[in-house]
């Protein structure tokens, strides 16, 4: 009897214990400042408003409205730079990329991603290259020795700046295939979306973009996708593209796309969050999105994330040394 009526008191006071930390968890009680560091119609761009409406539309932050804001400059780093402004303000959520971490690596962006909190990773994304349907280019394989016979002789369109991870997609490859890539004529621009538009327009000839910038212009025949940067062969709209693997050249480049938090947040921040997202990444709406854009759906939380990030920052020193990138750190 006075076991049961001592574990009866500890059931009770757990109970108890658990109502109080349900009752203080963190949660929001204004608006959300999602911080985009890239301009409008970019593929970073495409999933940060598909996720802001997913939270909306899911009903998962407490009633408060998500506001998309794109700051655009330094390559990503006046966007982290505002978002290092909202320390410890778990209001504000950020763009956690691959491309920060190469950008950083190299000492174009001004700003230090490990600053900051990666709550989740919810795409891995495939870079592909593509050119206009009209192009003499049709397959990987045409660019290199196009490349090899006279490097600077194509325009190669990129986004959103030299050394991140859609230049790196490009620039590994063709690295690995012999090309000399210091001499390459690269430009870029400040979006995917514009990249592609100059392809289309004529004032490039060759663009490294993430698949679903490029994929509508497929659609639409006015572009050709020539190589996938991807570790596997391509589905759905992807079926039927040749990684680069498949073309004789023993090279891949994978980009995560996902959510971060300021710098100072605390763990019942990053907690209603990473569960946040979580059933943002179970959504079938969501998940149609991204495997239509001819990417995959993930989930990866706080612990997985952190850790990518840390492994991928000497991963992308290494890479960036080996293409001979200034500022590689």
């Amino acid at each position: 009897m006075k076991f049961r009526t001592l574990a009866g008191l500890m059931l009770g006071s757990l109970c108890l214990a658990a109502t109080a930390l349900a009752q203080t968890a963190w949660k929001p009680t204004e608006r959300i400042n999602y911080i985009v560091g890239v301009a409008p119609g970019g593929t970073v761009d495409l999933y940060a408003r598909a996720i802001k409406d997913a939270l909306d539309r899911l009903k998962l932050t407490a009633g408060e409205p998500v506001i998309v804001e794109n700051k655009v400059g330094a390559g990503g780093a006046l966007a982290m730079n505002a978002l290092r402004a909202g320390k410890g303000n778990a209001h504000y959520l950020g763009t956690f990329h691959t491309g920060a971490i190469a950008g950083a690596v190299t000492g174009l962006i001004k700003a230090d991603p490990r600053e900051f909190m990666p709550v989740a990773m919810l795409v891995e994304e495939t870079s592909v290259v593509a050119v206009r349907a009209d192009s003499p280019l049709h397959s990987g394989s045409d660019l290199v020795n196009a490349l090899k016979a006279d490097p600077a002789a194509l325009r190669i369109a990129v986004a959103p700046a030299l050394g991140q991870n859609i230049h790196m997609a490009i620039a590994k490859p063709l690295h690995v295939a012999g090309v000399a890539i210091d001499k390459l004529t690269i430009a870029p621009f400040r979006s995917s979306g514009e990249s592609v538009t100059a392809l289309i327009g004529g004032h490039v000839d060759v663009v490294s973009a993430t698949a679903p910038v490029v994929l509508p212009q497929v659609a639409a025949g006015k572009l050709r996708i020539i190589a996938s940067a991807a570790r596997e062969p391509g589905s759905g709209p992807l079926a039927g593209v040749k990684t680069w693997r498949e073309q004789g050249v023993p090279a891949d480049y994978v980009s995560y796309n996902g959510v971060t938090l300021p710098p100072g947040v605390n763990a019942e921040q990053i907690r209603f969050w990473e569960e946040a997202l979580r059933k943002v990444s179970q959504d079938p709406q969501w998940r149609a999105l991204v495997e239509k854009s001819g990417n995959q759906p993930i989930f990866r939380g706080y612990v997985e994330s952190h850790r990518y990030m840390m492994s991928e920052w000497d991963a992308a020193a290494e890479l960036a040394r080996t293409l001979g990138l200034k500022g590689a750190r």
